[in-house]
């Protein structure tokens, strides 16, 4: 878009905005903000706002809590939800350090070190386009979210029996007036999940996307007496929610991930990119699938890919390559889901197809059987390696992978893991409902 600090200013008089909130995001993927009024904008502009970081989760600790925030000004955008008695817009703003260097504790910080090692190599864009699902849930009489759906529609049903329809299309609308393009959306495949696609866009601002879309999927959904949850398997027994993400490097505006005389018209910098992620990967997926809950999708059956291969078409393989070719060149990556944080997931992705690029490394060889109907003898024997089976196992996989907790950084990587291992504590000594009926009678 391109504003400047005075084009902000006037649009806030000129259009009646009376509040402009400050957004930015913690470690966990959490979006937090500061709200300020009208006429402290030029403040707000001019990088002033303070925040205390010691309040956030994995920020600082109390001894050093002043932080700023210095609003990216071509994130700014009216919320359309919000109209009387006064407008609501918002900067998306990256955390900085009283002496004017940027919080290595900020997920947005690390995102764009990786993007600028990319540029560092030659390769001057990143583009991302990700597919995130999400369910719509009924509430009770006190407004708490249920898992009822009164929902009968499956993949790309259409009313009446998909009851969410309606929210759907007031999603879109919102985000098509916040500057979004919109490509698809549709009815996913269990009662109650959805999916709306929007266009791809650089790695930074396409992660801002996913958060501004959780955002007005989640206030949305609560004008029309719904609960949405981007919650990774919300019922046992249907499919959960994933997020995946497509990938394409640029260099000089021509996809590098496309070659007319390569092998299915793939580079070898496509080749490099897939194998450095395949490396990667059991590290990446505990910032790619960040819950306890994540791996019970992770789970054969479902369509949710559970094995490390890769292939042209595929769609059991945890890589695939869609069948666009020329510009439209790309590297789906199908395990992440959309609780993660995007800031470092992209981080992670890149990072980790960088690394393959910079080693020459080539991957296995495609996959093209279904690999849920493998044995595991025959999985062994072709060399495909599962993901890991639970959070616990994603913690171990990241802390041997000594390349990602460095693109990570050790602030980020110690906050992070000390969090996620008190939530797989929590989680391990929890007596859950399913215990209790399987055994409270027999023993």
């Amino acid at each position: 878009m391109g504003y400047t600090k005075e084009d902000i200013i006037r649009r806030v008089k000129e259009e009646n905005i009376k509040f402009i909130r400050m957004q930015f995001t913690d470690i966990f993927g959490q979006m937090k903000n500061v709200t300020i009024t009208e006429s402290q904008i030029g403040k707000a502009l001019d990088n002033q706002i303070m925040i205390d970081g010691s309040s956030i989760e994995g920020f600082v600790r109390i001894n050093e809590s002043d932080q700023y925030l210095r609003p990216d000004l071509d994130s700014f955008v009216v919320f359309p939800w919000h109209q009387e008695p006064g407008k609501v817009a918002r900067l998306i703003c990256d955390v900085y350090n009283p002496d004017g260097t940027p919080f290595v504790g900020d997920p947005r910080g690390v995102l764009k070190r990786v993007l600028d090692r990319a540029k560092d190599m030659g390769f001057d864009t990143f583009n991302v386009g990700p597919e995130a699902e999400f369910f719509l849930f009924q509430t009770d009489e006190e407004g708490k979210p249920t898992t009822k759906t009164n929902d009968e529609a499956g993949y790309f049903d259409l009313g009446p029996l998909d009851h969410g329809e309606s929210t759907r299309r007031e999603i879109c609308l919102a985000l098509e007036e916040m500057g979004f393009e919109i490509e698809a959306s549709h009815h996913e495949v269990a009662e109650g999940q959805h999916e709306i696609d929007f266009k791809y866009q650089d790695a930074l601002h396409c992660a801002d996307s996913v958060m501004t879309f959780k955002l007005a999927v989640k206030l949305l959904a609560q004008k029309d007496g719904l609960h949405a949850t981007f919650m990774p398997k919300p019922i046992f027994g249907v499919a959960g929610s994933g997020m995946h993400i497509n990938m394409s490097l640029f260099k000089n505006g021509k996809n590098v991930f496309f070659d007319e005389k390569g092998d299915k018209k793939l580079s070898k910098t496509a080749y490099s990119f897939i194998a450095g992620i395949l490396r990667h990967m059991k590290g990446m997926s505990a910032i790619t699938n960040p819950l306890v809950n994540s791996y019970k999708r992770l789970v054969p059956g479902y369509e949710a890919p559970c094995y490390m291969a890769w292939s042209a078409s595929n769609r059991s393989a945890l890589i695939r390559i869609p069948a666009s070719r020329g510009q439209s060149t790309r590297v789906e990556l199908r395990c992440p889901d959309p609780s993660c944080n995007p800031y470092l997931a992209l981080a992670v992705c890149l990072a980790a197809g960088l690394d393959g690029i910079e080693k020459g490394l080539t991957p296995p060889p495609e996959i093209t059987e279904n690999i849920f109907e493998m044995s595991p003898a025959s999985r062994r024997r072709r060399g495909i390696d599962a993901l890991p089976g639970s959070l616990e196992e994603a913690l171990v996989s990241l802390k041997k992978d000594k390349y990602i907790m460095g693109v990570l950084g050790a602030h980020v990587c110690g906050q992070y893991i000390e969090g996620k291992e008190r939530e797989w504590n929590e989680y391990r000594t929890r007596v859950s409902s399913w215990e209790r009926d399987k055994y409270i009678i027999n023993y």
